[in-house]
């Protein structure tokens, strides 16, 4: 029985996960393979580190950049993340080699996935990356293969478990933001600086990877507009309860008569959608073709559902599968028309803090009548003894631009007194 040598840079949490699955599966794998899938060489920055892994026999590296360039290996296997070097190098080496590489950095394939798949064609080489988006859910396989018979109209879903959680805990225990934030980072769910999660750029490199599966076009992180959930606010959440919705942040790829819409934001979803039932730090994905229509829900993140992913992909390479990286020839990947944010229609929750004097309800209405927004619904509340009231305004279908020329006429009255809040809303 042939071998499969496989050299695995980084080993992390998800990469100790991968050498104990492919040891753990190690019988199965051979039996549906025809191949033993073995670690052959490491490359990691502490040799001394405990990581309870039997490593003897393992060839170590300290340069991943040497692994990939000069290990006796089949297959390179990166799992250090980052979006530049070593990673990247690492990466274009081995592809360079001509051998197959599986990743799980999505922050990498935003950046450099045209390049990167550039070389893949040119050496003939495989990259695989089931892992970078949405954790242990088949997503890419689903969108590039399975998919295949469809066109695809809209690609959505919850691809920041960290947000997820926080969003969840906000509404279920009625915590603050902060609060929230805090807990996920004692448990490990956020790192110390969350900026890259909840400020929507997680989120956003995953769905250009998506975009690009799903409508044929160039990874362009670049082109997606961003908003994460740092502003919301528990008052928020609790509205969305009381209109039937449940918040959560959305990443959107929809073909539009003007181009493609990417775009990252909250987003208010009816409570009995599937989408709105996913809570914690769970992942899901909604698909709508012109055949089928799909919402697939999983871990999104983890060394287990993470290195599912990475064994899943190397199960490809050991079976010789290999396609076109985002499932077409880069040279007939097209640069995705982008439609402005602007001309997103749908309904909006507006959230205003309005200054006691006469006039303002009138002010707002004609500011919004100016802009042609048919109002479905206003609250008004008042805490006792606060000077301001909260108006609550919840729209008919209209665009973001005339939402954002409304709000800004508003501010210009001088009858509200915080920056507004403005979350779009998904309906039937």
């Amino acid at each position: 029985m042939s071998e499969l040598k496989v050299g695995l840079a980084g080993l992390g949490t998800v990469g100790a996960a991968v050498f104990r699955m492919l040891e753990r599966r190690k019988a199965e794998l051979e039996a549906r393979t025809g191949r033993t899938l073995r670690v052959t060489a490491v490359a990691a920055r502490d040799r001394s580190r405990d990581r309870g892994l039997d490593l003897g026999g393992v060839i170590w590296f300290e340069d991943p950049v040497a692994l990939a360039r000069d290990g006796d290996i089949d297959v390179f296997v990166e799992l250090m993340g980052g979006d530049g070097d070593p990673a990247k190098a690492a990466v274009a080496a081995a592809l360079d080699r001509g051998i197959p590489v599986v990743t799980a950095n999505k922050a990498l394939l935003a950046k450099c996935g045209v390049e990167l798949a550039q070389r893949a064609e040119a050496s003939r080489a495989g990259l695989h990356f089931e892992a970078a988006v949405a954790g242990g859910i088949p997503i890419v396989k689903t969108l590039r293969e399975s998919l295949a018979g469809n066109t695809i109209e809209r690609v959505s879903g919850i691809l920041n478990g960290t947000c997820n959680y926080i969003l969840t805990r906000m509404a279920e225990e009625k915590l603050s933001f902060h609060v929230c934030l805090g807990e996920a980072q004692r448990l490990g769910y956020a790192e110390a600086d969350p900026t890259f999660d909840i400020d929507g750029f997680d989120t956003a490199h995953k769905l250009a990877i998506l975009t690009s599966l799903a409508f044929g076009t160039q990874v362009d992180a670049d082109s997606i507009y961003v908003e994460g959930i740092r502003q919301l606010t528990l008052a928020d959440l609790e509205a969305a309860d009381d209109l039937g919705y449940r918040v959560k942040l959305l990443g959107v790829a929809v073909r539009t008569e003007t181009g493609i819409e990417q775009r990252v934001h909250p987003t208010m979803v009816p409570k009995h959608w599937p989408i709105a039932q996913v809570s914690g730090v769970t992942n899901a994905v909604a698909v709508d073709g012109d055949a089928v229509a799909l919402t697939l829900v999983g871990p999104g993140a983890g060394g287990a559902a993470t290195a599912s992913a990475v064994v899943g992909d190397l199960f490809d390479v050991a079976r010789g599968a290999r396609g076109y990286t985002f499932g077409l020839p880069v040279a007939e990947l097209t640069k995705a028309e982008r439609a402005a944010m602007q001309r997103h229609e749908g309904g909006y929750y507006i959230r205003l803090a309005v200054v006691n004097k006469p006039g303002t309800a009138a002010t707002i209405a004609r500011r919004m009548a100016d802009e042609q927004i048919s109002l479905e619904s206003i609250m008004q509340r008042r805490p006792d003894g606060a000077e301001t009231a909260r108006v609550i305004l919840i729209t008919y279908a209209t665009t973001e631009e005339a939402v954002r020329r409304a709000i800004a006429a508003i501010e210009a009255d001088g009858v509200i007194s915080a920056l507004p809040q403005v979350i779009r809303i998904e309906k039937d």
